[in-house]
């Protein structure tokens, strides 16, 4: 898929600060085991608005599910993740959120965990970027496709959720 310049959608701008932004926030989390609690939350506090940002911007592309990537990540890749964010913030990891639900009028509260929220980001952009490197154009919109698509879905407001959390240990603890 073109755009009207003739280049590929895959290598618009866009698309590319997206790229550059998830393999940032990818790497710290993969290197994150043992870092300074503070300095992990004070990173995440930058990495997820800019992901977010990025992720609003990308490009609506189509596909018909033929070049579909095979998920990557692996449920120990996940579970790696989960688990160095749990150990760095055990004791803020569950937390209670409160979402009022509009189609019932009510609220409700859940049990989230900010662990979950950062492996189930991890996982769909994580996988969006090893097809992305490697290389095969067709693979690569589709894999844009299906990123954009489940941040819609689900990973952008885990996000929001993660973000939320962050800020209130960030600055309930402030120094």
């Amino acid at each position: 898929m073109k755009t009207n310049d003739g280049k590929k959608v895959i290598y618009r701008p866009d698309v590319l600060e997206f790229v550059t932004v998830g393999i940032e926030f990818c790497a710290f989390l993969e290197k994150s085991q043992g870092r300074p609690r503070q300095d992990f939350i004070d990173t995440m506090l930058k990495l997820l608005p800019l992901l977010y940002v990025k992720a609003q911007l990308l490009p609506a592309v189509e596909s018909d599910g033929t070049f579909l990537p095979t998920g990557k990540v692996t449920e120990q890749d996940y579970d790696y993740i989960r688990r160095t964010v749990y150990d760095l913030m055990p004791d803020e990891d569950q937390y209670l959120d409160v979402s009022y639900e509009r189609d019932m009028e009510t609220d409700e509260t859940q049990w989230k965990s900010l662990s979950e929220h950062l492996a189930d980001i991890y996982q769909p952009v994580r996988n969006f970027l090893a097809t992305y490197q490697d290389g095969v154009e067709d693979c690569m919109t589709d894999a844009l496709w299906a990123v954009r698509d489940q941040f819609e879905l689900y990973w952008g407001e885990a996000l929001v959720d993660a973000l939320k959390r962050l800020h209130r240990v960030r600055y309930a603890t402030a120094d």
